[in-house]
């Protein structure tokens, strides 16, 4: 029985780590791409990940390369690559340069692996996700973006701390753009299925909201010499294998709506099912005014970010 093939393309901290927790949960043969450059990094990364299998149990091949061609086949393409963000900078600020990468990506991938399921990564995210798109030819299911796992991983992480429960305990929902016009859903987030809005006064919740938005920015500065890469690493693997074991999560993810939520036609970050056809079906929640005037605003940011793109 052949085994699923997985391509991650940008072997930095994200792909690096989106590799290693593939690896470690079994999904698949992964291929570890990245452009030629002295000596050989993604070879030697992925030979280090592979010389750790024994230690974990995990039976899987990891092959590091700088050609395309060994991600022909795949069954799931991963875009990590991408110019990172740096003190001051925001997302949006990337985005010429990794148009450019994302398109040539996405165009050579594509044509090697014309089944696979595309999964985003790489910043300003829902902007990316339109690249990857247009320049793969894929219909928009299966074309996909990781932020919202990530935004809600982090709002439940500092909502643990708040509260001092376990994160297993902590559920939300997020919507809109992968930046600080994210509108995450207070009223949707429940703690044990208590409603959080019975355990943290809304002045504190809307702080925590806030946090949220800039959880990127938090990182970016603290570490001062490049993004984050553990969480957005996890993120994309709970993708892979929801794809690839067609797990058929639902999961906060950047999808192509067009009637839903009355989006007409954009890639923003909203709950949907995923599984082996990629986006299976998009779930549409009810909104209140105020809600509703969020993600209006956040959907006319991704659209106005789009209009800018050439390709």
């Amino acid at each position: 029985m052949t085994r699923t093939k997985i391509s991650i393309v940008g072997a930095g901290h994200v792909g690096e780590t989106t590799a290693q927790l593939t690896a470690l949960k079994g999904l698949g043969d992964i291929v570890l791409l990245d452009i030629p450059q002295t000596g050989d990094m993604p070879a030697g990364k992925a030979l280090d990940m592979f010389e750790a299998s024994p230690i974990e149990r995990v039976d899987c091949r990891i092959t590091g390369s700088t050609s395309y061609d060994d991600t022909a086949g795949s069954d799931v393409i991963v875009i990590t690559a991408g110019v990172p963000r740096k003190p001051g900078m925001s997302r949006d600020d990337l985005l010429d340069v990794n148009t450019t990468i994302v398109k040539t990506i996405a165009e050579q991938a594509a044509s090697l692996s014309p089944d696979a399921v595309l999964i985003v990564v790489t910043n300003p995210l829902d902007a990316m996700v339109h690249v990857g798109w247009k320049a793969s030819g894929f219909p928009t299911r299966r074309v996909v973006g990781q932020a919202g796992i990530l935004d809600t991983a982090r709002f439940r992480a500092f909502l643990s701390m708040e509260l001092g429960v376990s994160v297993e305990d902590v559920s939300t929902v997020l919507l809109g753009g992968h930046g600080d016009a994210m509108v995450p859903l207070p009223r949707y987030t429940s703690v044990g299925g208590i409603p959080v809005t019975q355990l943290v006064a809304h002045e504190r919740l809307q702080e925590l909201v806030e946090r949220t938005r800039r959880g990127g920015g938090e990182i970016v500065k603290l570490l001062q010499t490049g993004s984050a890469y553990h969480a957005p690493g996890a993120a994309v693997t709970q993708m892979i294998e929801a794809i690839v074991r067609d797990r058929k999560r639902v999961l906060p993810c950047a999808a192509y709506c067009d009637r839903e939520y009355g989006v007409g036609g954009c890639f923003v970050g909203v709950p949907v099912v995923l599984g082996s056809g990629g986006v299976e079906r998009i779930i549409e929640i009810t909104l209140d005014a105020e809600e509703r005037s969020a993600f209006e605003k956040s959907v006319a940011g991704v659209k106005a970010l789009v209009a800018r793109v050439a390709i």
